[in-house]
């Protein structure tokens, strides 16, 4: 890995607030159930309440928000590429502090997929995964700016919001296994999309494929194969994976996701490109006539 700059390895990885962090109701903020339920539930009735309210005044055009929309976008783009950061530092630095004690019986990936029995957490992989939780509910927002810009509500939006708070708040909780790959993986494309959406959202132009569509499907399919990972870990070869009914759950939840992620993009991609080839004969005999 390139060697980052000693005050930026300290501040992403050896700062007292990082390596002496721990997961506590008592202590970190929203680390509650109550919390992320009463979260959860505000989240979605304001959204149904805002979309509700738009419909029932029959507002047909959509209502400016300025720049909200673009500084959202960026937001989200630095933040991911800071968590990106923060927890690529801080796992290197993990297993370069814990490798005596797993490195008779895993390798580091099968350290990233598999958590020893009684990880607790603490330090600093935890750390950057309590900040990719909060983050989350940075990520809500984007539901009320499509409501007001496009007038619409997702419930492919909703519940893929819902679940990524629930499903962080689960890692956290029970030191799930799989955690810091998934972080990777989505921070990572989270970054990328955001600041494709801020480009675009400033005027420039966009990509001439589906961009945000393409980065989805990766993501998934990274999230697929470390379960995978995970499942054979478990159940076939190293004995045991820390957290993993949390991960039995999460899989069940990514399960929905999954299915509900496939019928959007059937409804919105593959119903345009055949109104499309259904609307193309009749073009052609137009421009013959002409």
């Amino acid at each position: 890995m390139p060697k980052a700059p000693p005050p930026l390895i300290y501040y992403l990885s050896e700062h007292p607030s990082i390596v002496g962090f721990r997961w506590s109701h008592a202590q970190s903020w929203g680390a509650t159930w109550s919390f992320l339920f009463y979260s959860i539930a505000t989240y979605l009735i304001l959204s149904l309440f805002l979309h509700l309210s738009l419909v029932l005044f029959r507002r047909h055009r959509p209502i400016p928000i300025g720049p909200l929309a673009a500084l959202h976008s960026l937001s989200m783009s630095l933040a991911s590429v800071t968590i990106f950061a923060g927890i690529l530092i801080s796992t290197a630095a993990e297993i370069r502090d814990t490798r005596w004690f797993w490195q008779r019986s895993k390798t580091p990936l099968e350290w990233l997929l598999c958590f020893p029995l009684g990880t607790r957490p603490s330090g600093r992989v935890f750390f950057w995964s309590y900040v990719y939780y909060l983050s989350r509910f940075l990520h809500m927002f984007r539901t009320p700016l499509t409501i007001l810009r496009r007038r619409r509500l997702s419930f492919f939006h909703l519940l893929n919001h819902s679940i990524s708070a629930f499903a962080s708040f689960l890692w956290l909780e029970f030191s799930q296994s799989f955690q810091v790959l998934a972080i990777l993986f989505a921070t990572l494309v989270y970054a990328l999309v955001y600041a494709y959406r801020f480009w675009t959202a400033i005027g420039l132009r966009g990509a001439c494929f589906p961009f945000v569509l393409n980065c989805q499907i990766a993501l998934l399919a990274c999230n697929v194969a470390c379960h995978v990972g995970v499942f054979f870990l478990h159940f076939f070869f190293k004995g045991g994976c820390n957290g993993i009914g949390a991960w039995l759950f999460n899989c069940v939840l990514n399960l929905a996701l999954l299915t509900l992620f496939l019928n959007f993009y059937v409804r919105m991609y593959v119903g345009k490109r055949r109104m499309l080839r259904s609307v193309a004969p009749s073009l052609a005999e137009a421009r013959d006539f002409k």
